[in-house]
């Protein structure tokens, strides 16, 4: 571990050096992110799980640059060019930018108009321009004229393409014109000629320009794929001027003949050279800030997602909404286990409305239901209403349900291997009513990229992509808990520690052996070595297990810990969990070691109060308006109940039950100035809406939720 790469991260994040190098040490040693998170307070200072992969994600792209930094140094040594002063400066250099700004006079090249020009033997010629000396240039080109070159011109320009290469490779050069970049870039956009009708969608960026270290990043995706896509032309400049300004700073130093050559040689080497160079790596920069961005706020509504409120363990009849093919009605038991299935059909063209009610009824009466869920897709409002108009012998609760992705489950292996003996129909309405169950156990079966709670998803980095949104699934798996008795193996696979493997094995080990009755018994899956142990145990729980402390997050390396306070209070662990008086006269302090600090004990405290709770809050019922059901529903001023489905970066998207969600825009989200939207609304938070504008041709709607 390289100490300059740790005190760089510790001035870049603000950390101390100590909680970089344990957390660097943990991870090299296997540790998760969440497992250092929440059992390894005291060596990382209570550092949370964004900061961690902070650490981790900067010391990573250290390391990248590091072997960049090698493969240079190598090359210019075996070209016999590496120098104690270049050497210093490869070592020196703190970005990838700096690395190969210095590599670029070594980088070994095709044939350039420079090279040409040297193997002419014009590169005399050219120091001889530099020194701006003379006034006669042409007859100092007439000594060059040859075969290959014919004419004064000819010979003028050769030498100027040397001096433009050496100035596209003075370092000082690039570092001054690319911080002008940093600072006065824009980013402009037009559209390809003739390209206008097909790429009507793209209308805003016509003919557009903004100061690019202001344009954010989903207007740069918006423009990358109308470029992409072949109906825009996108440029990012400075002012000319200001960039030969620089140049000429470092290499015009007189008023002759060959200074104008010199000055000819700066314009090409900006036009032809610098500015295409720096344009690309400045596009290439800002697609990267515009995908950690998009990212970020895909991944923050995928965790809100994940974590949305479970209805819990209730028998629950989902219906898969349908016009012309029915509606797909299942009923689950309180496990999610499938019990029945069949289709009914209250819609046109069928319209069997009486004989529908039937079979509801029936169904729910022979399968004890306790609450319905209903898809939102195709039909969800007439399905949500025909439910509604039903009168239960019980109070049945009516949830509609966020159905995205659920067609891409319902075709994955992963639902053939589930039901092999029924279709995508079924499947997919069995994935809404375990979604009402527990949203986060049946969303970690569907790639994230297909529920919907992201934009410019297909357009930004895949690999970082996935990174991230894995990150997130991990990290709302284990702060929530996994009951180890009934998890699938995709809610397994996320468990710290445990991956395809294990999680293979523990669902083998439960065929084999029955329900796991303690922690200690997932020692016997195989594989599960000591280190796994350590990462998994705190985050499966089991209920109904002899230890109580088994179905907590206190992780088994505290268990000495609770039984000591136990012991002390001449109780039992049981005690300590129901009587309140007895937790509170305990003094955590008196348990204080060399490696157990207040931050652990303060969470076995916590946990003590309420072991094994569900962090997520609870299900609530909500209802469209009864009135409103299309577009052509809408009118300007209306006022509407709607549910958040999306959020980004320019404001969010509101469901209010017409087929096509409307955008609320930061401006319109609050009276008061709002920087993200994020500060207002959660996903699938239930708000109130006023109708600003409804565009049908464009299937646009605009809602303002200012009061």
């Amino acid at each position: 571990m390289k100490e300059q790469h740790i005190s760089l991260i510790c001035k870049e994040l603000g950390l101390r050096e100590s909680q970089v190098r344990n957390t660097l040490d943990l991870l090299a040693d296997g540790a998760t992110i969440p497992f250092i998170s929440r059992y390894r307070k005291e060596a990382t200072g209570s550092l949370d799980e964004v900061q961690i992969a902070a650490v981790k994600m900067r010391y990573e792209r250290l390391l990248e640059t590091d072997k960049r930094r090698e493969t240079i140094l190598r090359s210019v040594r075996e070209q016999g060019k590496l120098t104690e002063s270049l050497q210093q400066q490869i070592h020196d250099a703190a970005s990838l930018a700096e690395l190969e700004d210095l590599y670029l006079p070594y980088k070994p090249k095709r044939k350039t108009r420079a090279s040409v020009a040297r193997e002419r033997g014009l590169e005399p010629l050219a120091a001889q321009l530099l020194q701006q000396t003379d006034n006669d240039v042409h007859a100092l080109a007439q000594e060059y004229l040859s075969d290959d070159l014919p004419a004064v011109e000819n010979v003028l320009q050769g030498a100027r393409d040397i001096i433009a290469e050496q100035m596209n490779e003075d370092i000082r050069v690039r570092d001054a014109v690319r911080k002008l970049f940093a600072e006065r870039a824009v980013i402009s956009s037009k559209v390809i000629k003739n390209k206008e009708a097909d790429g009507e969608k793209y209308r805003d960026y016509f003919s557009f320009s903004e100061p690019l270290r202001r344009c954010p990043s989903h207007r740069v995706l918006a423009m990358l794929r109308g470029k992409d896509e072949a109906f825009l032309r996108i440029g990012v400049n400075v002012d000319e001027e200001k960039a030969l300004d620089i140049i000429k700073r470092y290499f015009v130093k007189n008023n002759s003949e060959a200074t104008r050559q010199v000055q000819e040689a700066a314009k090409d080497a900006y036009k032809r050279l610098l500015q295409p160079s720096l344009e690309t790596e400045f596009e290439a920069a800002a697609k990267e800030k515009a995908d950690d961005e998009a990212i970020r706020v895909f991944a923050d509504n995928l965790r809100q997602l994940l974590l949305a409120a479970p209805l819990g363990q209730k028998n629950v009849l989902a219906i898969d909404p349908g016009f012309r093919t029915g509606c797909k009605v299942v009923c689950l038991d309180a496990q999610g286990n499938l019990l029945h299935n069949e289709t009914i059909y209250p819609h046109q063209p069928q319209s069997e409305t009486a004989t529908a009610k039937r079979k509801i009824m029936s169904l729910t009466d022979a399968y004890k239901i306790e609450a319905i869920a209903i898809g939102n897709g195709t039909a969800g409002r007439e399905t949500e209403r025909f439910i509604q108009s039903m009168v239960f012998g019980q109070n049945m609760q009516v949830f509609v349900v966020n159905e995205s992705g659920a067609s891409i489950y319902s075709a994955s292996a992963t639902a053939r291997e589930e039901f092999p003996d029924y279709d995508v129909t079924v499947r997919g309405a069995v994935s809404i009513g375990r979604r009402l169950m527990d949203p986060l156990a049946e969303l970690v079966k569907i790639d994230p990229k297909s529920i919907g709670v992201g934009q410019y998803q297909h357009d930004v980095d895949q690999n970082k992509l996935k990174t991230a949104l894995d990150t997130v699934v991990e990290s709302c798996v284990n702060l929530v808990g996994v009951n180890v008795n009934t998890a699938s193996r995709h809610l397994l696979v996320y468990v710290s520690g445990l991956g395809p493997q294990l999680a293979q094995n523990i669902i083998d080990y439960r065929k084999e052996n029955g329900m796991f009755l303690s922690r200690k018994a997932l020692r016997s899956v195989s594989r599960m070595g000591d280190k796994a142990f350590e990462q998994c145990a705190g985050f499966l729980r089991i209920p109904g297990a002899e230890n109580p402390l088994d179905n907590s997050a206190v992780h088994p390396e505290s268990y000495h810990i609770v039984e000591q306070m136990a012991h002390d209070m001449n109780a039992s662990v049981n005690d300590l969990l129901k009587d309140e008086n007895m937790r509170r006269q305990i003094n955590p302090e008196k348990y204080v070691t060399e490696t157990v600090g207040l931050p652990t004990l303060s969470d076995i405290m916590q946990e003590l109060a309420k072991p094994g709770l569900d962090p997520r809050a609870r299900v609530k019922i909500f209802e469209f308006a009864q009135d409103v059901h299309r577009m052509e529903d809408l009118k300007k001023g209306m006022e509407l109940p709607g549910i958040v489905t999306n959020i980004t970066n320019f404001g969010c998207f509101v469901d209010v039950g017409v087929k096509q969600d409307g955008l609320v825009h930061i401006s319109q989200l609050a009276d008061k100035y709002v920087s993200h939207p994020s500060e207002v609304v959660k996903l699938n938070q239930q708000v109130k809406v006023r109708v600003l504008e409804i565009d049908t041709a464009r299937r646009r709607i605009s809602f303002s939720m200012k009061k």
